[in-house]
């Protein structure tokens, strides 16, 4: 009788094999989800003009200019008031779990957007819609990635891990200016098509690849601390989207009654808010985590940064598009593209200085790192300030490119710092507090940047555009009611390719009463920069040292955040996934996470 054959016995991939494999797929999908959610956060600012073209609008007739500025910030607007809440939710049902619906949704709502089957004002609310729901989806993906890294890596690659993520997610804010323009030239519904075959890929392999390897904190929702925040925090950013249009006749609308209330009212709210979290079993956030010097005041630099780098995204497409560009002989049709791939040393800079400071932070500690960022952001602000209008483009390149290296110093350092200060179990609602600063910065920075400029521009651009036109023939009467209108129409003018006197004059038919070399002269790509040139510089100028501002006191807040406290752990350590086909990994208690060298 001859022994059965012997049964060889299954082997595993040593758990250290299977966790470094997890970690790479979990930094492939994460920065793929975070990269397209801040694409779509920018990408249709060049592709305004296309948009509206395809449903039929004139976004800057009367009335118009609040689809425009919905269709700019309502996204913002979506993920600041709700990344802290999906990050709660992913701590308490599971971080990959709620990723993976983000994906889902954040397709779904792209999917929609191309389909618009309106014209007109129906036509654009039915994008301001579905981009709503697409910034839900991007909320969740945003608020939890940053957690998921922080649970995939070890201490020791996770400043690498973040930076990575970090880098993703501005590098798609700034090249979303290119890629816009360049899909709108196609189709303006191309925009929203390219988010769709990455949507499904992406959502298929997170679906099928990622893993929950942190406990679930369980638990019920904070629902009065989720009302009260949502409600406050949106109250004030739509009060800044109000503040930015005419009201009566001022040139915007911070004087607006109902600005007033949104405010006062939103800031009642979240002081109720405060109070509420200091009451309830189960807060929607941990206040506590303020208690950490790293949590804190690296949030505060990051929000200085925030609304720094935002308002001034903005402010360089208008200098570009409306002054620079038609200047140096470009049709302000093609101005959009032109300012995107114009600006493409910020990215460079951002690009190459992202992944390098996150490497660096995990071996030298992120305090000097971040706070050497945000000085140098600084001084570009300064060095953009003495530029003239007409500058020689190489000098711009290279203080636009240490812009953006400035911003990768600061950015990669500073989330590793943020997110290493806190318990394990806390990473998705801080990831999401994180998140929510970050993004409250880019939505007001519109309103404070556009704000600093309409006030500069609106001191002596209505003279200097009133005497301009008489000179051309247009007569008086026509001459002081273009002057007279709010700047900011030609603000966003220029930021759409449009030439805004030839768009300011149309209405009252003025341009067939003058002669054809007056009408050359004023539809021409001169007139309106060489006009405009003198009112803007002494806005920039404003604008400029506010922003440089802002980075001092960045700066200021990234030395304070001192060496970060030992964090205590809620679950497995860092970068040791739970084991899913054994026993659980012995917790360390106590084990400092992100602790400053």
């Amino acid at each position: 009788m001859t022994d059965p054959p012997q049964t060889r016995p299954r082997t595993r991939a040593p758990a250290g094999a299977r966790g470094d494999r997890y970690k790479w797929t979990a930094l492939t999908n994460t920065t793929a989800a975070v990269f397209m959610s801040a694409l779509d956060g920018s990408i249709v600012l060049i592709a305004l003009p296309a948009i509206f073209r395809g449903v039929h609008l004139d976004p800057l007739a009367p009335g118009n200019i609040a689809y425009l500025l919905w269709m700019i910030m309502g996204y913002r607007l979506v993920q600041a008031v709700l990344v802290v809440t999906v990050g709660r939710l992913g701590d308490m049902y599971g971080r990959v779990r709620m990723y993976n619906s983000g994906f889902a949704v954040f397709t779904f709502a792209s999917i929609l957007l191309s389909f618009d089957p309106f014209d007109g004002g129906h036509g654009a609310m039915w994008l301001i819609g579905w981009r709503l729901v697409q910034a839900v989806g991007g909320s969740i993906l945003t608020a939890n990635s940053a957690a998921i890294l922080t649970d995939a890596f070890p201490e020791e690659q996770r400043g690498f891990a973040l930076g990575i993520n970090q880098v993703a997610g501005l590098a798609g804010m700034f090249i979303g200016l290119v890629a816009g323009g360049l899909l709108s030239a196609w189709d303006w519904r191309a925009v929203f098509w390219v988010n769709v075959p990455v949507g499904v890929l992406f959502t298929v392999w997170a679906y099928r690849t990622l893993r929950e390897t942190s406990r679930r904190e369980g638990g019920r929702i904070d629902w009065w601390g989720n009302l009260t925040f949502a409600v406050g925090l949106s109250a004030v950013l739509i009060a800044v989207t109000f503040g930015l249009q005419p009201y009566g006749g001022h040139t915007m609308g911070w004087t607006n009654p109902l600005v007033d209330g949104l405010i006062a009212g939103g800031l009642v709210l979240l002081a109720a808010f405060v109070v509420i979290e200091n009451r309830v079993s189960a807060p929607m956030i941990q206040l506590s985590l303020f208690r950490q010097r790293a949590f804190t005041f690296g949030n505060l630099a990051g929000l200085a940064i925030s609304i720094g780098r935002g308002g001034m995204q903005f402010v360089l497409i208008i200098w570009l598009q409306g002054i620079w560009l038609p200047l140096h002989g470009y049709d302000y049709a093609d101005t959009p593209l032109w300012a995107g791939i114009f600006m493409l040393p910020l990215t460079a800079g951002f690009l190459a200085a992202g992944p390098v400071s996150g490497h660096l932070s995990d071996r030298l500690g992120s305090r000097g790192l971040a706070t050497g960022g945000a000085l140098l952001f600084g001084s570009s602000f300064l060095g953009l300030m003495v530029l003239p209008i007409d500058f020689s483009y190489w000098i711009f390149a290279v203080l636009i490119a240490l812009n953006g290296i400035a911003s990768g110093m600061f950015a990669s350092p500073n989330s590793s710092s943020i997110m290493g200060s806190v318990p394990a179990r806390s990473r998705g609602v801080a990831s999401g507090m994180r998140a929510t600063f970050q993004n409250s910065g880019t939505a007001v920075s519109i309103g404070v940047f556009f704000s600093l400029m309409i006030a500069g521009l609106a001191g002596s651009l209505p003279h200097t555009l009133t005497t301009g036109l008489q000179q051309q023939g247009v007569s008086a009467g026509i001459a002081s009611q273009v002057g007279g209108l709010p700047p900011v129409s030609s603000l966003f003018a220029a930021q759409l390719g449009v030439n805004p006197i030839q768009h300011l004059l149309q209405p009252s038919g003025a341009l067939t009463h003058l002669t054809a070399a007056q009408q050359q002269a004023l539809t021409g790509r001169e007139f309106f920069p060489n006009l405009i040139s003198g009112p803007f510089h002494s806005g920039l100028v404003v604008v400029f040292a506010f922003g440089a501002t802002l980075a001092l006191l960045a700066a200021i807040a990234s030395v304070l955040r001192g060496a970060n406290p030992a964090a205590k752990t809620g679950g497995p350590p860092t970068g040791t996934p739970t084991e899913t086909l054994g026993t659980e990994v012995p917790v360390e208690p106590n084990r400092p996470y992100g602790q400053e060298r």
